[in-house]
This record gives structure tokens, C-alpha cells and sequence, in this order.
């Protein structure tokens, strides 16, 4: 098994997938999500491979980007499997892949994960606050055409996977109910840093768009 001829393929697979993807979840985020995870990886003992694969191929078959009810795993598997990749070390991708959402993570208490797990969990959490998080939330309700924000509606809370895909509320109200939790939900103590002073730029923003909105300033 190549692992270095592996990667360039994927990158080159993922790349052909995203193409075009305009929900926030294109290459960009991909790139910008390795990054993370090499960063955190400096201060975390793991397998550079399992991470890797699993921030390239994380994005590949989510129901957001192929515009589904469901998340379609098995383009990430498939594609695994063609590249000749260890059975062991696709079982291990395939679990991060699967279970590091934030819906699926919901009620769920996670305690022995391997590292690799949590590093990619916190490197795909990291993109999604701060001056980043703050653009790619309106992008994407924008590609689901939702308002920015809506002042008769309050923000929603989801228990569930089933909840969580059924809120409908504004951008706006996106923070509330998921964003704002993010800092809280990292694992690894790089990811806690970098989180900290994202989550106090977004809750700047946030008291900014309301005074705006309200003609205040």
C-alpha cells in the first residue's frame, strides 16, 4: 500500500466531487480542514494516514453536498477500496467519516475514540466558527435559501439526527443553535485554544448584526 500515491489520488478525487460546490463544503474547506488537523497534530500522537483520509473524504458523500435526504458513505468506501487501501485502515476512516458530525453527535457522549477521531472532529469544528464559520453559515443558507435572519421566529433546538434536519430557521438563528456550541464541544487542547477566540469574534458579530439590524448604529 502507497500511501503517498493513495493521497494524491484522493486529492485529486475529492477535487473532482467538490467541483463546483457551493454550499461551503467545497476543496477550500477540505484544505483548510487538513491545515486544522496538521496543526493539531503537533501536539497529539496519531496516525497522519487514518487523519488525512478521513478530512478528505468527510465531505464526499454528506446529504448536504450530493443534495440528499441521506449521507451516501459508501463514495468515500467505494473509492477506498479501489485505491487497494488496507481493509483495517478503511474501517478506521469509514468510522471517523460516519460518526463526526455534529447531528450525530448530538446526546452522544464520547469518551474512547481513538485520537485520530477526535482530531478530525475538532479540525472539521474549527472551520466552522469564527471569521469562516461566520461565511460559509451564509453561504450555506443561502444555497437553501433561507433568510438571514427572521426577528418572529426564535432559534430551534434539535435532540436528534431526525430534529436536527428538520430546523428551518434562519442563518441567523444558526448560530444559536449550533455554532455557539461548538467551542465548548472540542476535544483536543489545541483545538480549545484556537476555538476560544473564534467563538468571541462570532459573538461580537452577532451583537453587531443585531444593532444594525435594528438601526442602531
Amino acid at each position: 500500500m502507497k500511501k503517498e500515491i493513495i493521497l494524491k489520488n484522493t486529492i485529486a478525487f475529492v477535487k473532482e466531487k467538490l467541483n463546483g460546490e457551493g454550499t461551503g463544503h467545497d476543496w477550500w474547506h477540505i484544505e483548510r480542514v487538513l491545515n486544522n488537523a496538521k496543526l493539531i497534530c503537533k501536539t497529539e500522537k496519531a496516525d497522519m494516514f487514518i487523519v488525512s483520509l478521513a478530512v478528505l473524504l468527510h465531505d464526499v458523500g454528506d446529504r448536504k453536498v450530493i443534495n440528499k435526504e441521506d449521507d451516501d458513505y459508501s463514495i468515500a468506501e467505494n473509492f477506498l477500496k479501489k485505491q487497494k487501501v488496507d481493509s483495517d485502515y478503511i474501517e478506521r476512516v469509514m468510522f471517523i467519516i460516519k460518526n463526526m458530525s455534529f447531528s450525530k453527535n448530538l446526546n452522544v457522549k464520547r469518551v474512547s475514540e481513538p485520537i485520530e477521531f477526535y482530531i478530525v472532529q475538532d479540525a472539521d469544528r474549527l472551520d466552522a466558527i469564527g471569521a469562516i464559520g461566520i461565511a460559509r453559515a451564509f453561504a450555506f443558507g443561502g444555497s437553501r435559501s433561507r433568510p438571514l435572519y427572521d426577528p418572529t421566529k426564535k432559534a430551534q433546538k434539535a435532540t436528534t439526527v431526525k430534529d436536527y434536519k428538520k430546523l428551518q430557521s434562519s442563518t441567523f438563528h444558526h448560530f444559536e443553535e449550533k455554532i455557539f456550541l461548538l467551542k465548548d464541544l472540542m476535544t483536543t487542547k489545541t483545538a480549545k485554544r484556537i476555538a476560544l477566540a473564534r467563538h468571541e469574534y462570532m459573538k461580537k458579530f452577532t451583537k453587531r448584526f443585531l444593532a444594525e439590524w435594528e438601526g442602531k448604529i
